[in-house]
């Protein structure tokens, strides 16, 4: 193995304690940190060159450096290939799309016996890891947010059919210690385009679209800066909710587009008004009330129960919209593919469970089981709506088992509104397609 180069003022230290104070080998290597071979070599390369205690004072480091190991590029002992100079390898790395395998490519044109490029970037690696450390910076993982545009620009096709191509520059974002990253393309680096990338890599899509706007719209520079803030801020809060309320309204899967405002209290049907409009404001969800709403074919009952079901959405209130007839058979498909519990958790959750057409037929053995299940996870903690062509007074037949019967409506109508409704269907009054 060669022998360890030590720093120069570690070499000085040893020739001052060898010289001046005439210690031994071990007693100097206990001084300096290093081992005796060492301090042997370095007494040894100092006779070599003729170098005596004290040093004159144009000795400086590198030519201290220089007398003791003047075969600066190319080290003894077990390396026989010429060494490349690795401080103006580390300097051109820094260049532009410079890599080691370029640099390797070089070196081995120029000493076709050198180092095989696996055990060049290890000598490069070893070299650069003595390198002394001149800033510390510690990243806590997702602490810190990297920014910056790429050093190339990508190549946009604005028209397929002429090919005509225009460069856009890349701006890339990174979440510190995560496999989170951002990437966006613009037609330039300015100052708007800067801050409107930040926004969307900070999921900001609302202020950044608003921010765009502004930026375009002339008039905005007359906007004072709590204007702007203003303006960006509610339109960033408008987008999310608008995108949490329709989340809210896909997993709800209504079966009509009803909301509270289309509502016709003109139609003869027995709807109190006043009683809706209450129901409407919530307070029977927050106080997990239950909904009745009973009438003949044709006179709205779904409809009114998917506007309650949309205004509950518009509260960020979570609702699901389900058929009786078509969840009973559900139940019955989930529990033989496992996804029962999974199911049945569903419908216990939701904070608002819209139930249609109830009592279209009587319930078998395993429907009046899975029903019971369902109101006994919800009662005192959820809200539901049932709407029934028959009047609650007929719905025990329908569940048929009395034992059966009596547990379902004590958890379903003793704290329940009611809605009764009557006429003719409304059906009969819609405009015939042609």
């Amino acid at each position: 193995m060669p022998a360890e180069r030590l720093e120069m003022r570690r070499v000085r230290e040893i020739l001052r304690d060898r010289f001046e104070q005439g210690l031994g080998h071990k007693s100097i290597a206990v001084r300096v940190g290093a081992a005796p071979s060492t301090v042997r070599e370095t007494l040894r390369r100092a006779a070599v060159a003729g170098l005596s205690w004290p040093l004159g004072d144009d000795v400086s480091d590198a030519v201290l450096e220089a007398a003791l190991y003047k075969a600066a590029g190319t080290k003894t002992g077990h390396r026989r290939s010429p060494e490349p100079d690795w401080a103006q390898v580390h300097r051109e790395l820094k260049r532009k799309h410079m890599t080691l395998q370029i640099l390797w490519d070089e070196y081995i044109s120029r000493y076709p016996h050198g180092y095989r490029y696996s055990r060049y970037c290890d000598l490069y690696r070893g070299w650069a890891m003595k390198l002394p450390v001149t800033m510390r910076q510690d990243h806590a993982a997702g602490d810190k947010l990297f920014v910056d545009y790429a050093g190339d620009t990508v190549t946009v096709v604005v028209d397929r059919l002429s090919g005509k191509t225009r460069q856009a520059h890349l701006f890339v974002a990174v979440l510190g210690a995560s496999s989170l990253s951002y990437a966006q393309a613009r037609w330039s680096e300015t100052l708007p385009d800067w801050i409107e990338c930040h926004m969307n890599a900070m999921g900001l899509a609302g202020m950044a679209k608003a921010f765009g706007e502004l930026v375009a719209n002339g008039e905005a520079e007359h906007l004072s800066h709590a204007e702007w803030l203003g303006l960006l801020l509610e339109r960033e809060w408008s987008a999310r909710y608008d995108r949490k309320l329709a989340a809210r309204l896909r997993f709800a899967k209504l079966r009509h587009q009803a909301t509270p405002e289309d509502v016709d209290y003109r139609a003869d049907r027995g709807l109190d008004r006043a009683l809706f409009m209450k129901l409407l404001g919530g307070d029977w969800i927050n106080a997990h009330d239950n909904l009745a709403i009973c009438g003949p074919s044709g006179v709205g009952k779904s409809w009114l129960a998917c506007a309650l079901g949309h205004k509950a959405c518009r509260d960020d209130r979570s609702v699901l919209y389900q058929r009786v007839p078509r969840l009973f058979a559900q139940l019955a498909l989930a529990r033989g593919d496992g996804r029962y519990a999974r199911l049945q958790r569903t419908l216990g959750h939701v904070q608002l469970l819209i139930l249609d057409d109830w009592g279209l037929e009587p319930l078998n053995e395993q429907a009046r089981h899975d029903l019971l299940e369902i109101l006994e996870d919800r009662y005192g903690r959820r809200s539901t709506i049932i709407t029934s062509q028959l009047p609650v007074s007929a719905w025990h037949g329908v569940i048929g088992d009395p034992t059966y019967a009596d547990a379902i409506l004590d958890r379903l109508v003793h704290n329940a509104h009611r809605i009764e409704l009557s006429g003719d269907s409304l059906r009969r009054n819609l405009p015939r397609k042609a």
